[in-house]
């Protein structure tokens, strides 16, 4: 298997027992990291020199409904009602698999490309075995690493989850590629019956997949209570928003072991509500992050981390003003915490934590370089916030379980714009199918 020995980056492992930024060497044996300190000898291996960058974990967008890629932008201007109306009710039905495929394989490229080495991939739209394989092929190929959460379009309460595909995408689909895992996209307590719920979540358990579900704005429905009585909560629960939860529903849940995922430019912008980051850290626990639709919003991770942030710093200022009256003296988030969030948090969220979200020996060599010497990073005093400003041009080089996915600052593709080609005019088909505002219904 081929070693790579990349030099003199400035390396954030996001390992708790080391600094923040280190001058280090990072040796990569196959797909996993070999070795981590300084001036490693390694003269078999192929010496990469990273002088000037600066190497961190691969960022993990633990929410991300890639299905959606070729709709890119078409609903920045949608509230959430509006998104549902449109594309949950009037689109998601005309998707072929081609479609799928398609949007799976640009939108796992794009996140490459910003330097994501793992996606979350909600996919509710697998309308057919079909329309799900073909969206499993768009990841493979693309070559990212993805927990594939395997959804369908919304529908009745009481109509659990089929679990034949998941038992079939566990015993072919999934399993044949190293890259992949399997989790389930559930409609969960706030679109489904009490029993409905209670029996998804005991479906996923008795599987020991990751089940998340959506949970935006408003009370939590009884199905909330139906699963605390079956004590179905635990570390493979995966709640996405979560704004509207009570403080004692987040602490349940946390106390639980479940994670939460925000996705703060899109609940903010659509109308999900206030995102979930404050109750989290109240609690010692933090939010993994996500981009959630590119019909809204770029998918670009660290731009979500940088809106979580202030968002948060901003409520937590107001909050200072208004109980003291005057300015507060430090910040109540740092930086190195809105990096956790795109790296270990997520990694956690995906039940992945033993292998990504740390630069650390036997883990996956999934790597990022971003390369600090630009003009809008330099001079970067402070690593952990110089990638945090950093933006897709910044993003050099990506790396995924041992395999360049970008090199140079270009993707590792020979066909990307036979992919740009597929992908408008899927989008252009799909649009047709969306009346236009204001038309009568």
């Amino acid at each position: 298997m081929s070693r790579v020995l990349l030099r003199a980056a400035r390396v954030i492992t996001m390992a708790p027992d080391r600094p923040d930024a280190e001058h280090l060497d990072v040796l990569v044996d196959g797909d996993r990291i070999a070795e981590v300190g300084a001036s490693i000898e390694a003269p078999d291996a192929e010496a990469v020199d990273l002088s000037g960058r600066i190497l961190i974990p691969g960022l993990v967008n633990a929410h991300l409904h890639t299905w959606q890629t070729a709709l890119r932008s078409a609903g920045a201007d949608w509230t959430l009602m509006e998104y549902l109306t449109r594309l949950h009710g009037e689109c998601v039905g005309h998707y072929t698999p081609a479609d799928m495929h398609i949007s799976n394989l640009a939108g796992a490229l794009n996140q490459i490309n910003c330097g994501t080495t793992t996606v979350g991939d909600w996919c509710h739209n697998a309308l057919s075995p079909e329309h799900a394989d073909a969206a499993v092929e768009g990841l493979v190929q693309a070559g990212i690493r993805a927990v594939f959460l395997h959804g369908t379009p919304y529908r009745s309460p009481d109509i659990p989850h089929p679990l034949a595909e998941i038992d079939r995408l566990l015993a072919g689909p999934v399993r044949a590629h190293s890259l992949l895992t399997l989790g389930m996209a559930i409609q969960g307590p706030q679109y489904s019956a009490p029993d409905t719920a209670v029996a998804d979540f005991r479906a996923g358990e008795e599987r020991g997949l990751v089940v998340s579900t959506h949970q935006s704005g408003g009370e939590p429905s009884p199905g909330w209570e139906a699963l605390r009585s079956a004590r179905l909560f635990g570390p493979l629960t995966n709640i996405v928003h979560g704004s509207g939860l009570p403080e004692d529903w987040i602490k349940t849940l946390v106390d639980a072991g479940a994670t939460f995922t925000a996705t703060p430019e899109n609940e903010l912008g659509q109308g999900h509500g206030t995102p979930v980051t404050g109750s989290l850290l109240r609690l010692g626990a933090a939010p993994s992050l996500g981009t959630d639709i590119d019909t809204a919003v770029p998918g670009k991770l660290l731009t979500a981390a940088r809106i979580a942030l202030a968002h948060q710093r901003a409520v937590d200022h107001a909050q200072h003003r208004q109980t003291t009256g005057t300015y507060a003296g430090s910040p109540s988030v740092t930086a190195k915490q809105a990096l956790a969030w795109a790296t270990v948090e997520g990694a956690r969220a995906l039940g992945l934590a033993d292998r990504v979200g740390r630069i650390e020996v036997g883990m996956q060599a999934d790597l990022v370089a971003v390369d600090a010497r630009a003009l809008n990073l330099w001079p970067a005093h402070d690593p952990v916030a110089t990638v945090l400003h950093a933006d897709i041009a910044n993003i050099e080089a990506v790396m995924v379980a041992g395999t360049w996915r970008k090199r140079d600052h270009v993707l590792v593709t020979n066909r990307l714009d036979e992919v740009k080609d597929q992908l408008r005019e899927s989008g252009e088909r799909l649009l047709r199918t969306i009346r236009p505002a204001g038309s009568p219904a």
